[in-house]
């Protein structure tokens, strides 16, 4: 990126507001150019940095660094939102995620919900790159916010290439192993189990050694490049620890009023070429399990939008094709009541039947009791919120980085019909891309 001019356009719009008395929030921009926004990620020594970028075409893609403020409550959250909304003006996006049981202990510094408001933002769409700078005069007096503000444009870096290489994996260790999961598979297809809990999805933890800490931006960039159709997201609130991913799963979409969401629940391999991959299409479309996976999904999302919601339709089943995998998927659209918020949604949906089970209650105690690893933000939620709008994926098809450590999340639905083996063999399938791009395929 160059950055010099972008930079200095900053400074001069903030040296314009030393005597401000605006309350609230503000954005300053300025036009740049971008070559890779995970590169200029990467070499900046501001934390925490993430990036976020819907699997819609043409949707914006977000770069970003620093914190102005952070919320790990929903409420807090609403209610800032809230306010801001009631000032009027330009509204600001929030990023962060929530995760998949946030009473549970789970990963250090990855709090059960954490959303912030960041003080650099980079985005792109068609039009252009973007160079932001976040303000908010609140609390303090305005010297001081922008004193900060100062310091943070200071310490930008210049956009450098990623580095090509991946390090080398020379230890896998499946969390549960083989026969363990086998065990669990069998405790929840039995009679009595199927009884009160017809669906319970459990998921396992791939533990990769790695020769050196991974770059987390360097994997994630070959990673998106092969994830078309899916979200792709990442954060790093320390220099030695990421949260990664290329989930395919929208969680819901707002804008306004109205929302999206989805029940994508059953799935298959891809095929050897385009003849047996319509069979394998057909195939799952037809397949009794995998159809009652996918409506455990659609039932309890469609009970839990009604209360919600003045209308809600649901679409026909239809595949959707990745690149190791194929998935059951219905669309669901909803015109919420006047006085829904995201904190209420948020309370509600996650985690979905996709990615804990049916009912969810009995679901995540099974859950609780029986998965030994964390699932941390794994299967929980990541996106962006704002007053207007927000898009939110289930974080499923990440990795969690750390020192020497890859550890890769794949989860299963089991239901009556479901076999252990095949169950198996789904996870490998669903965690294949990463493990491909590490030389593990």
């Amino acid at each position: 990126m160059h950055v010099t001019h972008p930079i200095e356009a900053l400074k001069h719009q903030l040296d314009a507001l030393r005597h401000t008395d605006k309350k609230g929030f503000m954005r300053l921009n300025t036009p740049c150019q971008v070559g890779n926004l995970m590169g200029w990620l990467n070499v900046q020594s501001v934390y925490p940095r993430l990036y976020w970028q819907s699997r819609d075409v043409g949707t914006v893609e977000y770069a970003a660094l620093g914190v102005v403020r952070a919320f790990d409550s929903l409420a807090a959250l609403q209610a800032d939102l809230a306010t801001l909304a009631d000032s009027g003006g330009e509204q600001p996006d929030y990023f962060g995620g929530m995760a998949f049981d946030p009473g549970m202990s789970g990963w250090e510094h990855f709090p059960g919900c954490h959303f912030l408001l960041p003080r650099i933002e980079l985005r792109r769409q068609q039009a252009g790159a973007t160079l932001s700078l976040n303000l908010r005069f609140d609390d303090c007096c305005p010297e001081v916010e922008i004193a900060q503000a100062r310091a943070c444009l200071a310490a930008l870096e210049e956009e450098q290439l990623l580095p090509c290489w991946l390090p080398n994996v020379y230890q896998r260790e499946d969390r549960p192993a083989q026969k363990e999961w086998a065990a669990s598979v069998a405790q929840v297809t039995h009679p009595d189990q199927l009884g009160h809990t017809p669906k319970v999805v459990l998921s396992r933890e791939t533990c990769l050694t790695t020769s050196e800490t991974p770059n987390p931006w360097a994997l994630l960039a070959r990673w998106q490049a092969g994830a078309v159709d899916c979200f792709h997201f990442g954060i790093q609130f320390t220099p030695h620890e990421a949260f990664i991913g290329c989930p395919p799963e929208r969680l819901y979409k707002r804008k306004g009023r109205h929302l999206m969401t989805e029940a994508l629940a059953g799935t298959t391999r891809r095929g050897r070429d385009a003849q047996q991959d319509q069979a394998l299409a057909d195939e799952l479309l037809a397949d009794k399990k995998n159809s009652l996976e996918n409506q455990c999904v659609y039932q309890q999302l469609l009970t839990q939008l009604e209360s919600l919601s003045s209308q809600v339709d649901m679409g026909e089943a239809h595949i959707i094709k990745l690149r190791s995998v194929q998935h059951i998927r219905r669309l669901i659209h909803a015109e919420l009541h006047r006085d829904v918020t995201d904190q209420q949604l948020l309370a509600v949906l996650p985690p979905t039947p996709a990615v804990g089970g049916v009912p969810r209650k009995s679901a995540l105690a099974f859950i609780r009791q029986h998965e030994r690893h964390r699932r941390g933000w794994y299967a929980g939620v990541f996106g962006r919120i704002s007053h207007t709008s927000s898009d939110l994926a289930v974080a499923i098809r990440c990795a969690h980085i750390g020192p020497e450590t890859i550890r890769l999340y794949a989860g299963a639905g089991i239901v009556a019909g479901s076999q252990p083996d095949e169950e198996w063999h789904e996870l490998d399938t669903k965690i294949a891309d990463i493990m491909s791009l590490l030389g593990m395929g």
